[in-house]
């Protein structure tokens, strides 16, 4: 840039010169906007004339006139005097203009340096976070950020119960989804705040609310400590923490899904959290989500958690946190996770003025319900299902009616260089009427390995996975051959607990990952079905009422199920 200045300033000084016939270009500065134009325009100031520099001839001297002082008249000597002054006055004349001509380069000089200022402001970056601006001071940033995730399945073992009656059939369907289509906005304003917006296209549920995901504005105290108010996720889970892009397997595992990401783990409320490169701590308290259309949302209202037609009554709470460490470290590549988790969350069932539910046998307005999949992208069909956790009337004395659940996590992640081994204990304790000690839980574990040598990334803030940057990007020379990592794991979950039949069920996993790019990701899994028991799950819930886990999850006892999934994740 300063060299710029100085070209720029060399050129002016050589317009003022004399020039020759060479071409010549004007120049005109617009006192508004600042832009350089080659033609004149309303609010346009000549700058100067430019030439190239080889076409400016060389500047000659004018050579004195000296006359020789005559002794016989005194004319003559005042002519030569007049003859000996005149080349004086006429430098003093050129002396004059050429100042005159400095200060207006001057100040035409100091007005593209202005420009040049200005646009200096704000700086544009395109990297593996995606297109982010930010000012010349720090003070504001602002970014764009998206995701898409197209998926396919292909189910070739499907091999339910037949249906009965007029049941229709119990197999899951293959095809092809738009699994996540994400688009938001984040920055900062005034260095120590950052906010967040991101709306997820395939979330919508017939409500705009519901589509809603991040949605939050965060203090930064200090680099470690931060305080966050809005919608965003439960502080709990290792697999939960980390982002649906850095995921080993296309799905979460069956337990993380049933206890966490169904209830919908985007919740509206307040949270601190702490974070180190040795340890992280968040802690968090927030209420039920934005929007209706979930397991979770005891709310009756279409507004969600908003009160405006009489009708939702309060709604759910949630007071959750998670702690994590890494005991064993010798760098990011080589060291050893370690962490727990721990929510208490109320329900809030809803009852009309005669005593009877509101929602009778549905979750819309009363109760809750768990229900889990198998670890598929497309058709994602609640083979398992507790059916509503609360049924009957205030009346009834053996009425069933949940009114808080506790949840409890244990997790481990071992980083070795190319290899690593993660794993995940969770538990989930109901509470309420005519519920004694009932629990469902859930495990997980498998181990990755990187054929071409990267490691697995670590976020510091989050205390979980990362973006994976391939050693040498693909490139069709065949120079760089991208990230290849192959995975394997068990998964396995059980939600028959005392009165609660919602089903058990265990499975392998096989993942096949190309990274080509750090913003690009191809992902083939293969999910093999152990064993699935949900012989106790009814058409309908205990004692009649309706809403049960229905034909379908009851279909699938002693099911055999295998697929393989697909997936490409691109985002900015």
């Amino acid at each position: 840039m300063k060299i710029f200045k100085h070209a720029l300033a060399f050129s002016f000084a050589l317009s003022a010169g004399v020039i020759s016939d060479a071409i010549a270009l004007e120049l005109y500065v617009d006192t508004e906007t600042k832009q350089i134009f080659a033609e004149p325009g309303p609010g346009r100031v000549l700058l100067g004339t430019f030439v190239k520099a080889e076409d400016i001839p060389p500047k000659t001297e004018t050579p004195k006139v000296l006359s020789a002082p005559s002794q016989t008249s005194a004319e003559p000597s005042r002519k030569t005097e007049s003859a000996e002054l005149a080349p004086a006055r006429k430098d003093q004349t050129t002396e004059v203009a050429d100042k005159a001509t400095t200060e207006r380069l001057s100040n035409q000089i100091s007005v593209l340096e202005e420009r040049v200022k200005e646009a200096e402001k704000v700086h544009m970056d395109f990297d593996d976070r995606g297109l982010h601006f930010k000012t010349k001071d720090g003070n504001f940033s602002f970014a764009v950020n998206g995701r898409i995730q197209p998926a396919a399945e292909y189910n070739f073992i499907n091999e339910p119960n037949p249906p009965i009656g007029s049941n229709t059939p119990n197999e899951l369907n293959s095809g092809a989804t738009i699994r996540r289509a994400r688009l938001g906005v984040e920055g900062t304003f005034f260095k120590v705040w950052d906010y967040k917006l991101e709306y997820d296209f395939s979330r919508g549920n017939g409500t705009v609310a519901a589509g809603i995901t991040d949605a939050f504005v965060r203090f930064n105290h200090t680099d470690a400590l931060s305080y966050k108010i809005g919608s965003f996720k439960e502080p709990f889970s290792l697999e939960e923490a980390a982002s649906n892009r850095f995921l080993t397997f296309i799905e979460r595992h069956m337990a993380v899904n049933a206890f966490i990401d169904n209830p919908n783990v985007y919740k509206t409320g307040i949270g601190v959290n702490y974070a180190v490169p040795r340890w992280q701590t968040g802690i968090a308290f927030q209420t039920e989500p934005i929007g209706a259309g979930n397991s979770a949302n005891t709310s009756v209202n279409a507004n969600g958690n908003q009160n405006r037609n009489n009708g939702s009554g309060d709604t759910g709470w949630t007071a959750i946190g998670r702690i994590t460490g890494r005991p064993w470290m010798e760098d990011d590549t080589k060291f050893l996770h370690v962490g727990i988790s721990a929510g208490h969350t109320t329900v809030n069932t809803q009852f009309r003025a005669d005593g009877t539910m509101v929602g009778e046998g549905s979750t819309s307005g009363g109760g809750m319900s768990f229900v889990g999949f198998l670890g598929t992208n497309v058709d994602r069909t609640s083979v398992l299902n507790t059916g509503n956790l609360s049924n009957g009337a205030l009346t009834d004395p053996n009425r069933r009616q949940i009114t808080s659940f506790d949840r409890y996590g244990a997790e481990s992640w071992l980083v070795y260089g190319p290899f690593s081994a993660q794993a995940e204990f969770l538990r989930t304790n109901i509470n309420g009427v005519g519920y004694d000690n009932e629990h469902l839980t859930g495990y997980y574990g498998f181990v990755s390995y990187f054929l071409t040598g990267e490691s697995k990334a670590y976020h510091v803030r989050n205390g979980a996975a990362n973006r994976i940057k391939p050693k040498k990007p693909f490139h069709w020379n065949l120079s760089g051959l991208g990230a290849w990592e192959v995975a394997a794991g068990y998964d396995f979950i059980d939600m028959n607990s005392g009165v609660i039949r919602g089903g058990r069920a265990s499975m392998f996993r096989f993942a096949l990952n190309w990274y080509p790019h750090s913003n690009v990701k191809f992902q083939n899994n293969m999910v093999y079905l152990l064993d699935i028991d949900t012989s106790g799950t009814p058409t309908t819930n205990t004692r009649g009422y309706s809403g049960g886990a229905g034909a379908r999850t009851h279909g699938w006892d002693n099911g055999g199920f295998a697929a393989f999934l697909s997936q490409i994740t691109v985002d900015f």
